[in-house]
């Protein structure tokens, strides 16, 4: 991740010149904090034309247990039908972006994922152990923790204009992801015999095909608070270089947004995803594997989950231009095609920098 430091101390530099050069005239044409969107929404805003804007996301993703459905499933439960149970996964993510606009009608925009993931299993054998009466099949458990880093699928997208009012916008949002991520990951598993192996859909960095990302987003500005609203679809053109396509994915958010003292502004978001199964099997990860863990089922890949999401935005006075702020995300429900690994929470804190 040493670019990663690079790029941000570099985005720090220009902050810090940026806001030495700032005079009152910035202060005076101020805007309002909640005039973006919670930093877990993007694509949300257009820019004027020639106006540039570079960002950086860094996102945490903490899941905690097992589902089946909606009820809670147990390592006890999941080890009397597998092998190897998931226990816990955090997925870490630096998002860099950039969006320009050619003209006051569209904006473009691309962003860029660097991914880390890391997950915890238990694993159970069954070993000899000696009694009384001699020998007898014994229950063993270890644990062992499978890592993947990289670069994540780039996502390229055009902001088209609508509607406009003098305090509302209709945006269509037309993007395209591109099969930048690994699909062939691979690490030691408690049962590979210290061997780097295929590691099984969770822990790849990317889908591996084309995929078009088309949505709406409304937003609307009012003297005293904002609010707005998205959709966003993923849907996968075609089978990947492994035999197997990713789920589709709809994810619809909903946010109110009022500001609280000058610069400063919090946001309430409702958030509602739904994704499909894998359609096929990755023909590079083990037959055997599909019977010895949860998460290499391509049929125990799908499910749909209700957030809520509390944030804070930061205009940051003495400019117009940058802006802070962090969203906090909390499952409320989730029903998922399990066994299969819970969403316990996820954070988002962000930079944007207009030029």
């Amino acid at each position: 991740m040493s670019f990663v430091r690079r790029f941000i101390s570099g985005l720090i530099l220009i902050f810090i010149n940026h806001v030495s050069v700032a005079d009152a005239d910035h202060a005076a044409n101020a805007v309002r904090a909640d005039s973006h969107a919670p930093i877990g929404v993007m694509g949300d805003h257009m820019h004027k034309a020639g106006e540039w804007m570079f960002s950086y996301r860094y996102m945490q993703m903490e899941m905690d247990g097992n589902l089946d459905g909606s009820d809670s499933i147990s390592t006890d439960e999941i080890l009397q039908d597998y092998m190897i149970a998931p226990e816990s996964m955090t997925m870490e993510m630096h998002m860099l972006g950039a969006m320009y606009a050619p003209s006051d009608d569209l904006t473009l925009m691309v962003m860029v994922p660097l991914i880390n993931t890391e997950m915890d299993h238990t694993m159970q054998m069954m070993s000899m152990g000696g009694g009384m009466g001699g020998s007898m099949m014994m229950p063993m458990r270890s644990e062992f923790t499978t890592e993947t880093d990289g670069v994540g699928d780039v996502k390229v997208s055009g902001l088209f204009r609508l509607q406009q009012t003098s305090n509302s916008d209709l945006i269509l949002n037309m993007g395209l992801s591109l099969p930048t991520g690994s699909i062939d990951e691979k690490d030691v598993t408690g049962m590979s015999m210290g061997n780097k192996v295929q590691l099984p859909y969770s822990m790849q960095l990317g889908s591996g095909t084309y995929d078009l990302l088309p949505g709406i987003t409304y937003t609307q500005l009012l003297e005293t608070y904002s609010w707005g609203a998205q959709a966003i679809y993923t849907y996968r053109i075609s089978e990947n270089d492994n035999d197997y396509t990713l789920g589709d994915r709809l994810k619809m958010s909903a946010w109110y947004a009022r500001p609280f003292a000058d610069n400063l502004s919090w946001s309430l978001r409702g958030i509602y995803e739904h994704w499909g199964d894998v359609d096929g099997e990755d023909s590079e990860l083990n037959p055997m594997m599909k019977a010895m863990v949860p998460t290499a089922d391509p049929d125990l890949r799908g499910g749909e989950r209700i957030d809520l999401a509390a944030g804070i935005n930061w205009a940051i006075p003495g400019s117009v231009t940058n802006r802070i702020a962090v969203e906090v995300i909390k499952p409320v429900y989730q029903d998922l095609n399990g066994p299969q690994m819970e969403m316990d929470y996820s954070v988002v804190l962000g930079w944007q920098l207009s030029l």
